[in-house]
């Protein structure tokens, strides 16, 4: 019984070697400067609403609740791709009519700095959409 005693000591360091660690994880930014669009942030958001509303059909699709758009802004300015998160019914078609809309926005991106070069970089615009119409958080 006293050597099962001794073992149990050794049993429980073991234990502590094997167990999870966190470690934290820094994420840096691959631009040194953000995009810019003319007039600011706020500009753009009020033309990428007004082109939602004026060129996508919500009835057309089964939306409720909040939507997150991730618009990628390349080295040249221009908004190349578009991700929507969640994923929606006829999605296809609804990220057609967003992507048109887009077309819309007057106005070129100064794209993102990173040692005076140009890259690519991601916007985030988050709208509220409900059966009686939609806004922006």
């Amino acid at each position: 019984m006293k050597k099962y005693l001794f073992l149990l000591p050794l049993l429980f360091s073991g234990i502590k070697g094997f167990s999870q660690q966190i470690s934290q994880v820094e994420v840096t930014p691959s631009y040194t400067q953000k995009a810019k669009f003319p007039g600011g942030d706020e500009a753009f958001r009020k033309q990428f609403m007004d082109m939602l509303h004026a060129y996508v059909d919500t009835q057309s699709y089964a939306i409720n609740g909040k939507v997150i758009f991730v618009i990628n802004i390349a080295p040249d300015g221009k908004m190349n791709r578009l991700n929507v998160l969640p994923r929606i019914k006829n999605s296809e078609m609804f990220i057609d009519d967003v992507k048109y809309a887009m077309k819309k926005i007057k106005g070129k991106w100064k794209p993102a700095m990173k040692e005076n070069t140009p890259v690519d970089s991601d916007i985030t615009v988050r709208v509220n959409f409900s059966t009686n119409g939609y806004d922006h958080d």
